[in-house]
């Protein structure tokens, strides 16, 4: 059956790469905006819980944004298809707002923050689709290999945005007026990759016809899912979320300040600022599959465990890395931070790979909307709450805080994980 799978999947290849375009454009600006959004706001802002306020606005835009427009388009009825509307309209868009965030940190921090909004906007109305989009093209035996392709380019795309892109940021333009102005380059040429992308989308993945939705899974409020969780006589479903909730909150609370960290403690430039979230990045595209490996060997509890306690001493450690590294040169405390950040990747590509087929796992045919949609919801509560505490830490405590802050959060997770029961393949969730 496995081979026949494996054969299958190869008439989806190409399919499957070019719906992964969709992907690879988020994976392509999401790490730079992490990364330099917070370096523009702080020319005009000096508050870093403010900052990571402003950080927040793509999280609350997605609660909502997310599950609205993949709605809408369930019942767009179109000659190009139902999701590639919202592609060709919504993703043009996105780019263009991407594109001028840097020149308009250049004038005024309202131009800033209102093109800020215009891109979260767009971009948020359109991921549901894009994800939409490949369960409509690819059969359901096959979708679990296509979902692997697609997130190592997403993978791919954040290498390229931190490792390549990011370098362009040294580089000085011309701009009328302003003369050689640097800190720009990179977002533009990032704008015309997602332009291409769209147009590849549009000319060569056909949407099949619309179908019957008799089938298309009802969407339930959050309320009323976290009743369902709430009800169930085994808690692990419960204890795996509020677990996600905090390794989450302790991921979300240290990306956006990477960078500003770079710059401000370890005095890297702005076009390497960006290498340390890239080093996550790196160490996520090369060890997602190894990950989901070791779990079906000892098991997703035990691999996920056994990476949140990992990260909780790294993540101590890199908070002591500032002071034990002072003596040394500036260029070996940068890879020395560096690699500290790689290995965190690693573990923490180790959690979320495995984290949702445990979830999964818990569900039933009936539930494994609720349930999906409950990890968003919790992951994506995590990534609002998360930047304004640790911008507050920062502003009370100094930049190190946010590694002790992680480090805090990783350790209640694993202990929340702790309580878990269930989730692996042979376990049957119709048991309960």
């Amino acid at each position: 059956m496995a081979k026949a799978q494996k054969r299958g999947l190869k008439g989806y290849y190409l399919t499957t790469f070019l719906i992964g375009l969709g992907f690879f454009t988020m994976g392509l600006m999401d790490p730079l905006y992490d990364t330099y959004v917070p370096i523009f706001l702080a020319r005009f802002v000096e508050s870093k819980a403010l900052i990571g306020s402003i950080m927040t606005f793509d999280n609350m835009l997605a609660i909502f944004l997310i599950p609205v427009f993949s709605a809408i388009s369930d019942r767009t009825h179109t000659r190009i298809g139902r999701r590639m509307p919202f592609i060709v309209i919504c993703l043009p868009v996105t780019a263009v707002a991407f594109g001028l965030i840097p020149i308009s940190a250049l004038f005024s921090l309202w131009l800033l923050i209102v093109l800020v909004f215009v891109l979260n906007l767009f971009k948020q109305a359109v991921r549901g689709p894009v994800v939409a989009l490949m369960p409509d093209m690819i059969p359901g035996d096959l979708r679990s290999e296509a979902n692997g392709v697609i997130n190592t380019m997403g993978g791919i795309a954040t290498i390229v945005g931190t490792v390549g892109l990011a370098r362009l940021m040294d580089i000085p333009i011309n701009l009328p007026g302003l003369g050689p102005t640097k800190e720009i380059l990179a977002f533009p040429i990032s704008s015309l990759l997602v332009l291409l992308a769209v147009i590849l989308l549009f000319f060569f993945v056909k949407e099949k016809k619309a179908v019957e939705h008799a089938q298309t899974e009802k969407k339930v409020p959050i309320l009323s899912s976290l009743k369902v969780i709430f009800g169930e006589q085994d808690r692990s479903a419960l204890f795996i979320l509020f677990s996600l909730l905090f390794w989450f909150i302790g991921y979300q609370g240290i990306l956006p300040f990477v960078g500003l960290y770079s710059k401000d403690i370890l005095k890297t430039s702005s076009g390497t600022a960006s290498l340390a979230a890239g080093m996550v990045g790196i160490a996520y595209a090369i060890f997602a599959i190894p990950s989901g490996i070791v779990a079906h060997r000892i098991g997703r509890k035990k691999t996920i465990r056994i990476s949140l306690s990992v990260l909780v001493v790294l993540l101590a450690g890199i908070f002591f890395h500032d002071p034990l590294t002072a003596h040394l040169s500036a260029a070996l405390r940068q890879y020395t931070f560096w690699a500290l950040l790689f290995c965190f990747g690693i573990f923490w590509v180790s959690v979320v790979t495995n984290s949702f087929p445990m979830l999964w796992q818990m569900s039933t045919y009936q539930t494994v909307g609720i349930y999906t949609g409950l990890y968003y919801f919790f992951s994506q509560l995590a990534s609002i709450i998360s930047p304004p505490i640790t911008g507050a830490f920062i502003d009370f405590f100094g930049f190190r805080a946010i590694f002790l802050y992680g480090s805090i959060s990783m350790l209640v997770a694993f202990l929340l994980m702790g309580k878990v029961t269930r989730g692996e393949p042979e376990d049957d969730a119709t048991e309960n």
